[in-house]
């Protein structure tokens, strides 16, 4: 491993133990090697936005273990744990909570063994009254008035699901506290890319980066510094 990524894994991973560094030294070294140095140096990205986007990586390509030992290294270096369950809370409605239940089970374990006292403060800003009208809001911010139109205008068997888009997806997660626009943003690109299959959603969510503000280099940057965790056929 060169200096650098020994100097930087040292700092993220202390504390975690990993059997492959007994059993596979050389796989440790090609990947420490491009992911502590090569890509980590390769950015604009705050720190705490490329960890985000890696743990957003790492739950779309359902990356349990490296969750885990990513989640050490985030809390390690002082990412807050608002923005951990933010990430967590958003995949649910891009993932699925059959994807997403046992990543917050195992983030809140992880959580009290650095000191985290659960459950953390409320991050909701809408209730039943408010959800679809602010959800349905956000969307149209960020992808134009035409999402408004399918309220009324889309095929009638969308409309349950339109309606669910609006205020579950959009009105739910997008307008919580915690992250903020082109976070989430970001992070949901991530999540995509690494699921796979979702070339219309990546289309629309392009968009939806540069409608909030993410340039095309802190965009490209936030999916490709997690390229060794989705693959580099997937950036």
């Amino acid at each position: 491993m060169n200096k650098n990524a020994e100097s930087r894994a040292r700092r993220l991973f202390a504390g975690v133990n990993s059997s492959l560094s007994r059993t596979d030294p050389e796989f440790v070294e090609i990947i420490s090697n491009f992911s502590q140095d090569e890509t980590a140096n390769a950015n604009i990205l705050t720190e705490k936005e490329r960890m985000l986007c890696i743990l957003a990586a790492l739950l779309g390509c359902q990356g349990m273990g490296e969750f885990q030992n990513m989640l050490h290294a985030a809390l390690n270096i002082g990412v807050d744990p608002v923005a951990i369950k933010e990430t967590i809370y958003q995949a649910t409605a891009y993932l699925g909570i059959g994807r997403t239940c046992d990543f917050l089970i195992a983030a809140n374990g992880i959580m009290e063994q650095h000191g985290v006292r659960l459950p953390l403060a409320p991050q909701a800003s809408t209730n039943e009254e408010t959800r679809f009208e602010r959800g349905l809001a956000k969307q149209v911010e960020l992808f134009g008035p035409d999402m408004a139109k399918r309220q009324t205008d889309g095929p009638a068997l969308r409309r349950n699901i339109n309606r669910w888009l609006a205020d579950n997806c959009f009105g739910d997660y997008y307008t919580r506290n915690g992250l903020n626009g082109q976070e989430r943003e970001m992070l949901t690109f991530c999540f995509l890319l690494a699921q796979g299959g979702c070339e219309n959603q990546l289309r629309g969510h392009t968009a939806g980066n540069f409608g909030v503000g993410n340039g095309k280099e802190n965009f490209t940057v936030s999916w490709s510094s997690a390229c060794h965790i989705s693959g580099i056929p997937a950036a």
